[in-house]
């Protein structure tokens, strides 16, 4: 996946936003606020930091190895760091899809019901 797509699918999720708020070159994508994908979009390798469910997170670390470890600077339990370039996209795209899902299902419910994910 390349950066313009990775940045293309993270904002197709409802109210989805792009902010820089550690500078230019890190993009933040969050919902309502809160932070579910974070990615330097000009760094090679290209990786993405996701929120993950911590026993998911730790299964998919020992089934990728090399291409998905604990979170770099974030809260190791619940955050992944992936290497976009060593998984399938489809693996890509349904690991962003499941960051997205966790922070909404943190929302108050009134908020998560606009966004069509109760």
């Amino acid at each position: 996946m390349t950066p313009e797509r990775l940045r293309a699918f993270c904002l197709e999720f409802n109210a989805s936003v792009e902010e820089f708020p550690f500078g230019p070159e890190t993009s933040v994508f969050k919902v309502l606020g809160k932070l579910f994908a974070l990615t330097a979009l000009d760094a090679r390798p290209l990786t993405v930091n996701l929120k993950c469910d911590p026993d998911e997170a730790v299964r998919l670390r020992e089934e990728h190895p090399a291409a998905i470890v604990p979170g770099w600077h974030m809260n190791k339990r619940h955050w992944n760091t992936v290497t976009v370039s060593d998984i399938p996209d489809k693996l890509l795209r349904e690991l962003i899809e499941d960051s997205y899902d966790l922070v909404v299902a943190g929302l108050p419910k009134a908020e998560r019901l606009k966004l069509d994910r109760p």
